[in-house]
């Protein structure tokens, strides 16, 4: 399994990037979302992949957080979801919009993406109603949706941990409003534990 690519930006278009790893080129499949933060080609990238395999082909899909690769997994676990269709919805929708979204049960809010009609957005937000992590953040305060790639990804280490996602949210959203900008994965994993075990 590819877990992640680190290299150099070889070209990128509408769908797709090739990343330059010691002379071996990467194509990889991403959000739009993923791809305008890349950056120029020629630049030094770091990006989360996933891989599919299938009967007739081996895709790579890439991520910019760990978050949005969770997000990926939860969207490609509801049947009629490919890879192309949740990259779709999360070139639309951070991990938290579609977190909230799903917790509203706002399936026009997921039919925004091109490739989901109704039907398929209903069927993803009853699916996944309770799986992905509840941007109601308790945060004491009514603090921000975390939105930083280390928010993500201290919020994807909390689930990955067992906690619910509603308190993983508010554990992380209460870390990282306390600790603020620039907070380091390290520091707001152990803050939202410490917040979490209260």
């Amino acid at each position: 399994m590819i877990a992640r690519l680190t290299g150099k930006l070889a070209e990128t278009a509408s769908d797709h990037a090739v990343i330059d790893v010691n002379g071996v080129g990467y194509f990889v499949l991403a959000s739009a979302r993923t791809l305008d933060a890349l950056g120029a080609v020629g630049t030094h990238v770091m990006l989360l992949t996933e891989l599919q395999v299938r009967e007739d082909s081996m895709t790579l899909f890439a991520f910019g957080s760990a978050g949005e690769r969770e997000a990926f997994r939860q969207l490609t676990s509801v049947q009629g979801v490919g890879g192309r269709v949740a990259l779709a919805i999360l070139s639309v929708l951070d991990p938290f919009e579609l977190a909230a979204a799903i917790s509203r049960g706002d399936k026009a809010m997921v039919a925004r993406a091109n490739g989901v009609g109704p039907k398929l957005a209903q069927r993803i937000v009853n699916e996944l109603a309770g799986k992905i992590g509840s941007p109601a953040l308790a945060g004491v305060a009514g603090s921000p949706t975390p939105r930083s790639g280390a928010a993500a990804d201290a919020l994807s280490a909390l689930a990955n941990l067992g906690f619910k996602p509603a308190e993983a949210s508010a554990a992380v959203a209460a870390a990282n409003e306390e600790l603020g900008e620039g907070a380091t994965l390290d520091a707001l994993v152990r803050l939202a534990l410490r917040k979490a075990a209260k």
